[in-house]
């Protein structure tokens, strides 16, 4: 094998690991199955790294062209250069190859790797006679058949232009999938190498440090150990996300320092690590039922993940999963309390209420339920209640059988005089003219 083959498998098995083999199969067969066409997959010399002949196999004509050693080459060529213009705009590429057929090419940019997907082999007009002694032409010097090459360029399927503009979208749509698929791998690959970076780093920085350790000191690392576990859990049940992940990166060091060439007690300790962050997450307002299922879920994953690798990196997503989760049922209890808040207030307005009186209806502390309310409804709880009394006041000056101080004293006000300040304040008018006005 050449050093031109060596290359061209390691593009291969490179897309391959990205995308996967059997995906890149899969589109390319589903674009050519469902548009009739041909699609094959190219570097930007124009090999041909990825083919659907179990699919559909190449016209009469091409396989005719591509039977002489010399046009083989020219449709490489012809390939190549389509890949490097499609490239470089970055959309489909509609082109006339070598000898005469219209093609279309999308490019596949990732990551410094150049190829494209390109399929066609078809005409855009009816094959007149300048065409196909044109083809006659382009063939001259192949040793093939030149009379049974017209008729076979006689025989080509014929697509309008907006048909052939309509397959160059759809097979982009091919082409953009690919990308995503393997910019998705390629970044999770990124950030593996950046965390197994600073583990490592940190590893071989605590190893160094390690050599002067005693047994005293052995024992309080034990003991930080637990303490670190133990803030740990605090941070993740009152919801501080980015203090919890920092945390956790320190605890994974101080795992992999000591096991690192052991992927099952590295993952022994990773499984105690999801049970103090669940506990955690039930602590901080979670339901139980639901926590345990998400657990389920994970000791699944923890069991297949193959490398140390990997697990840090599922470590990590472990808990994004934990606390958005946590968050998401916070928000939501949060809107409960307000709205059973808001409920207490309409309903008991009249009496003389406090914040505590609040806060123990709803079952939360007066600075929490203070500040969530203050959250979710832009007024504080006796901004709310004062608004609440003001609204019914108004209803009841609207009723000639009340007097200004009836409706004070019925309406939640113990002071006349305060009802006035704050009834002006918020209306504009004083209760008195407000009731002229109403009746």
């Amino acid at each position: 094998m050449n050093h031109s083959d060596v290359n061209q498998d390691k593009k291969v098995q490179w897309l391959e690991q990205l995308v996967g083999r059997d995906l890149l199969d899969k589109m390319l067969c589903s674009f050519s199955k469902s548009t009739g066409l041909k699609a094959i997959l190219v570097d930007n010399k124009g090999n041909t790294l990825i083919s659907t002949d179990h699919a559909i196999k190449d016209c009469d004509f091409c396989q005719m062209i591509k039977s002489d050693s010399n046009g083989a080459k020219k449709c490489q060529r012809s390939y190549a250069r389509a890949c490097i213009e499609a490239s470089k705009y970055g959309e489909p590429y509609i082109f006339r190859c070598h000898a005469g057929l219209i093609m279309w090419a999308a490019p596949i940019l990732l990551d410094g790797y150049v190829g494209s997907i390109i399929c066609g082999q078809v005409l855009m007009w009816e094959p007149e006679d300048y065409f196909l002694e044109e083809i006659e032409e382009m063939v001259k010097g192949l040793h093939i058949d030149i009379a049974a090459v017209k008729w076979s360029a006689s025989q080509l399927e014929i697509m309008s232009s907006d048909k052939v503009q309509a397959a160059a979208d759809l097979l982009f749509v091919v082409a953009n999938q690919v990308m995503q698929s393997g910019m998705t791998v390629l970044e999770q690959r990124r950030e593996i190498a950046a965390q197994q970076a600073r583990l490592a780093e940190e590893i071989q920085a605590r190893k160094r440090a390690e050599v002067a350790m005693s047994t005293i000191e052995s024992r309080s690392n034990r003991i930080n150990s637990l303490e670190k576990e133990q803030e740990l859990r605090t941070m993740v049940r009152n919801g501080e996300k980015r203090a919890a992940e920092k945390l956790l990166e320190k605890i994974l060091v101080d795992i992999f320092a000591k096991s690192s060439d052991h992927l099952d007690t590295l993952k022994t300790r990773v499984m105690e690590l999801v049970v103090i962050i669940s506990r955690a997450a039930v602590d901080g307002g979670a339901e139980l039922s639901e926590v345990l299922q998400l657990n389920a879920i994970f000791y699944q994953e923890l069991h297949d993940i193959p490398s140390s690798d990997e697990l840090c990196l599922w470590t990590k997503k472990m808990l994004e999963s934990y606390m958005s989760y946590l968050e998401s049922n916070k928000n939501q209890k949060n809107l409960q309390a307000i709205q059973k808040a808001a409920e207490y207030i309409r309903n008991n307005y009249r009496n003389k209420l406090t914040i505590d009186d609040i806060a123990q209806a709803v079952y939360l502390s007066p600075c929490y339920v203070s500040r969530i309310f203050k959250q979710g409804l832009g007024c504080t709880l006796m901004e709310y209640l004062t608004q609440v009394r003001v609204e019914e006041a108004k209803t009841m000056l609207k009723n000639p059988k009340y007097n200004v101080m009836q409706v004070a004293e019925e309406s939640g006000f113990e002071d006349p005089g305060y009802f006035t300040r704050v009834f002006k304040k918020l209306e504009g008018v004083t209760p008195s003219r407000f009731k002229q006005h109403a009746l």
